[in-house]
């Protein structure tokens, strides 16, 4: 992570049980176990689907793809407060919006998604570089680079769970 982001960034990370997604060095590491036939401890998804997933939502947050808000904005504040900034973890098992039929497979194999999950987490950092910019989450309306960190290291550490990568941390 950007210096200049590190020294203004307000939670601890691992204090909050999270993965930090900024510390690729680490992250990669967790990856390293990832096999395409690592098994789910729960869900449907295989490891690649998973990474695919995960590079997908990445891709909101880095210009790439646009959402809007698709509940009313007092739910949203209340929700973002409520999801964000407690100790909320995304329970095992929890549906989220059904898969877009159009969103297939797009690498050839799981360590090319892997590098394609890094690839657009430095989209995800580049995009951030300017000041007061901002990614729409759908449910919980725009959020910054801090709340952004939050929430995907919340999302990645449920599915590194999901797939044996990290207990609790």
């Amino acid at each position: 992570m950007d210096d200049r982001f590190r020294k203004h960034f307000r939670f601890d990370l691992k204090k909050m049980g999270v993965v930090d997604i900024t510390d690729r060095k680490k992250l990669n590491e967790l990856l390293s176990a990832l096999h395409p036939d690592t098994p789910a401890i729960w869900g449907e998804m295989n490891a690649q689907q998973m990474i695919e997933h995960l590079i997908r939502q990445v891709e909101f947050t880095n210009g790439k793809r646009v959402t809007a808000l698709t509940i009313p904005e007092e739910e949203a504040k209340r929700r973002k407060e409520l999801l964000i900034y407690t100790d909320f973890a995304l329970p095992r098992g929890i549906k989220g919006e059904p898969p877009d039929p159009s969103d297939v497979t797009r690498c050839k194999n799981l360590p090319e998604a892997i590098a394609r999950l890094n690839k657009e987490l430095d989209d995800f950092e580049k995009y951030f570089k300017s000041e007061n910019i901002t990614a729409i989450h759908g449910g919980f309306g725009p959020l910054n680079f801090e709340e952004w960190i939050i929430w995907h290291g919340k999302h990645f550490t449920h599915h590194f769970k999901q797939f044996g990568l990290i207990g609790d941390l």
